[in-house]
């Protein structure tokens, strides 16, 4: 590894630890207060474990089709029976992890850097990944105008969504591998990087303040629809073209007090997983119509948007731990830290048992798992 990525890395690395430092001093004001009901679906029957209600955390974009399609055609209430699923609707990572921290959230569905962040600031004691939900749907788009070939980024401002967040992260790492100097904390160097909310950039970007952006779905196929060209879909930049973009993470002390209700959720989202691959023409407009929703988004994707950005994602319920790893031995390599901290971060346990009985076969959790 060259000294220039070891630098890179190695700022690269500590960005996600000073976003998560952020979301304890006031990131949970980007959490929606409302919550969002499971559909036509109402509690009927016996409540699992006792519960009143079970509080599930996501995003509002189409990386986090299954709890979004899940609550809309009714599944996640249909497996809890009695107990009444809650969803809302964040805007960060730090806020979900906050609120998970708090105890006003149970079990979220939320993208790799901020899952990171929450395990190893708490020393291992905050969370636990429980499952995978989604791969891919993260490309580099580009004004086609400014910007030819992937040699042509030098002097250009490419746009990522948050300071340290997931994309963040991939780009930095990117332009390292391309043997470009970039200060990841400013985001100042041969290249720019801008932090710019997912909500704005297709507006920068028709504007011409930026020149491309490493951006998930649906922005990536908004700026496409906008003009732009996708320079690099990341999926090409993994083994298999797998890598995890969602998972599902639960509060430590949730899983211990409530182990059926996680069992239900998993199930929940095992079986809404297997709903959208046999029936993605359905899936692409329930999770539309949910986008619709006020207390997701309030606007429905246009049909050259929602298409390419459905498409461009892989839903899975494996977590694809080794994905996770590469970025902890990125740290160990850029000598940031001795180990990779995330022993312990995956308890696979519920997810297998949901599978097998299923008829599935296991995941892996890559030598991470809980014993």
């Amino acid at each position: 590894m060259s000294a220039v990525r070891r630098r890179l890395l190695a700022a690269a690395v500590t960005v996600p630890v000073l976003t998560g430092a952020l979301g304890a001093c006031g990131y949970g004001s980007q959490a929606k207060k409302d919550t969002l009901s499971a559909g036509a679906a109402a509690p009927k029957g016996p409540k699992v474990d006792g519960l009143d209600q079970v509080r599930i955390g996501f995003f509002g974009n189409t990386t986090h089709a299954t709890p979004l399609i899940g609550l809309r055609k009714g599944l996640f209430q249909k497996e809890l029976g009695g107990t009444a699923v809650k969803g809302s609707v964040f805007n960060a990572g730090p806020a979900e992890i906050e609120a998970l921290n708090s105890g006003a959230l149970d079990i979220g569905w939320i993208g790799p850097s901020p899952a990171i962040n929450g395990y190893t600031t708490s020393h291992g004691k905050s969370l636990k990944i429980i499952s995978g939900s989604a791969s891919g749907g993260v490309s580099l788009v580009v004004n086609p105008r400014k910007i030819k070939g992937l040699d042509d980024l030098k002097g250009k401002t490419i746009a990522t969504p948050q300071l340290g967040n997931t994309q963040d992260v991939a780009l930095l790492n990117f332009l390292a591998e391309k043997g470009y100097t970039v200060d990841a904390t400013t985001g100042k160097g041969d290249v720019t990087v801008q932090r710019t909310d997912n909500k704005v950039t297709p507006t920068v970007f028709e504007q011409g303040s930026i020149d491309g952006a490493w951006v998930p779905e649906p922005t990536a196929a908004k700026l496409v629809a906008a003009g732009g060209r996708t320079l690099l879909d990341e999926r090409k930049l993994w083994k298999d073209g797998k890598f995890v973009i969602t998972n599902v993470i639960v509060s430590q002390r949730f899983l211990e007090e409530h182990p059926k209700a996680v069992e239900a959720v998993l199930r929940a989202s095992v079986r809404t997983n297997a709903w959208i691959r046999s029936h993605p023409d359905e899936a692409k407009r329930a999770l539309n119509d949910q986008l619709a929703d006020a207390q997701v988004t309030g606007k429905p994707l246009p049909d050259n948007v929602l298409g390419p950005a459905f498409r461009n994602i892989d839903i899975t319920d494996d977590p694809l731990a080794a994905t996770l790893q590469a970025e902890a031995d990125h740290a160990v390599q850029a000598g940031l830290l001795k180990t990779s901290g995330l022993k312990g971060i995956y308890d696979l346990r519920p997810l297998n048992k949901v599978l097998k009985a299923e008829g599935r076969p296991p995941v892996d959790d890559a030598g991470l798992g809980s014993k």
